[in-house]
């Protein structure tokens, strides 16, 4: 990689101050030069239009063989990163004909009618832990929103998509804490990349003995002209799918309620109906996008970017947390969180034919979940200052370790 003026920008792998990163990554221009956990240099996109191009750009593709630095031997199996890399066979890790064969297979699964049948059930499970939330809260009323409401839905909803058994969750939970960690010990990324293959092998065979009305059932059974996903496919396909359909959603849910109770005049329009809670969801997802770095393409060819150039064998990230408060996009006002922000087109869920396919139901259960939950509590509250929440340590994620909130009188 080409050595830029004063060296690349290291990302904090304990993700201290992710707003002023941003900041940064944008003042190095559309094109930055960055340094991941484990000294690992790639190019970061950090604008929309920029972005916007690179992720339709066919010469940028997901095949890890084309990495120069990983065809050298420079990045070993053991990097705390690898499993965003190298995934397995799923429609995250190919381009061209053999993606769109793995995404038209799973969207026959992963339906809008689908979709929107969970409606019902998303807005049961959240009314169950509603209830719930009073008597986790202290003698104070104090409680981790995170934990025992953000969590929780969207991990039972996709595990109920998906037709996996809540006595799973803990354990899932503690893996994919270690996926997504930038500091988990190298001795641990495979054990971890290892369990999650082997607990997911598990669940394929179980539906091919037991099919049900589930998301797996449906991906196993899945077929176009009599092409079907291996079990292999399936199994990275539900791994994908898990990981993005409870992250995203966690992060979402979380950052929309820090935002509302920290902007209280932004809030209030929500409340008074002069904003929509559709459009506090979107504005959230700009501003404080879930998802702050995707891993990761490389350059078939040299493509330049502005007055640099992604050379042949080099990787990129989209820093979409930088790409959010992009003035050129959003205009001088982008630091800003202002709930009737229109238009308000973003990437926070990606662009081109990459774009998240979980993006609806992570958009159906923010919908459902945070009028239902400042309805429950419309006085809640922050229990701590805003400076005091911290991230987790995870480069890719905007995860907060945990929300203490007071929750106040019950509705």
């Amino acid at each position: 990689m080409p050595e830029t003026a004063g060296g690349p920008i290291v990302l904090d792998p304990l993700v201290r101050d992710l707003s002023g990163e941003g900041a940064r990554l944008r003042a190095a221009g559309p094109l930055a030069e960055v340094e991941l956990p484990g000294g690992v240099q790639v190019w970061a996109v950090t604008r929309h239009a920029e972005a916007r191009k690179l992720l339709t750009d066919s010469r940028l593709v997901k095949d890890i063989s084309r990495w120069g630095a990983w065809r050298r031997g420079e990045i070993p199996e053991s990097w705390s990163m690898i499993g965003l890399a190298d995934p397995g066979p799923s429609m995250l890790t190919f381009d061209g004909a053999e993606h769109r064969r793995l995404r038209t297979l799973a969207a026959q699964a992963l339906t809008p009618r689908r979709v929107e049948a969970m409606r019902p059930r998303i807005e049961a499970i959240t009314a169950e832990l509603l209830d719930e939330l009073e008597g986790a809260a202290d003698s104070g009323g104090q409680v981790d929103l995170k934990a025992h409401f953000a969590y929780r839905l969207p991990m039972n909803v996709v595990s109920e998509l998906m037709g996996i058994d809540p006595a799973r969750h803990p354990r899932l939970r503690d893996l994919y804490d270690g996926f997504f960690s930038s500091v988990t010990p190298p001795e641990k990324v495979l054990a971890i990349i290892g369990e999650l293959n082997e607990l997911f092998a598990g669940v394929v065979e179980e539906k091919k003995r037991s099919p049900g009305d589930d998301l797996t059932s449906a991906l196993l059974q899945a077929g176009d002209g009599g092409d079907r996903l291996s079990d292999e496919e399936v199994n990275a396909t539900l791994q994908l799918m898990i990981a993005a359909g409870h992250e995203t959603t966690i992060s979402l849910i979380v950052n929309a309620v820090v935002a509302l109770l920290t902007h209280p005049g932004q809030f209030a329009k929500v409340r008074a109906g002069e904003a929509s809670w559709e459009s506090a969801i979107e504005e959230t997802l700009r501003w404080n996008a879930p998802t702050t770095h995707v891993l990761i393409r490389f350059a078939t060819e040299d493509v330049p970017v502005g007055d640099r150039v992604i050379g042949e064998g080099e990787a990129l990230i989209v820093a979409y947390g930088a790409i959010g408060r992009d003035t050129l996009q959003h205009g001088p006002a982008a630091d800003e969180f202002d709930v009737t922000r229109s238009p308000n087109r973003h990437l926070s869920f990606g662009h081109g034919p990459h774009v998240c396919p979980g993006a609806p139901l992570s958009r159906l259960e923010a919908g459902i979940a945070l009028p239902a939950l400042f309805g429950r509590f419309p006085e809640m509250s922050l229990a701590v200052p805003a400076h005091e929440l911290r991230n987790k340590p995870a480069v890719t994620q905007n995860e907060l370790y945990e929300l203490p909130v007071r929750l106040g009188p019950h509705a």
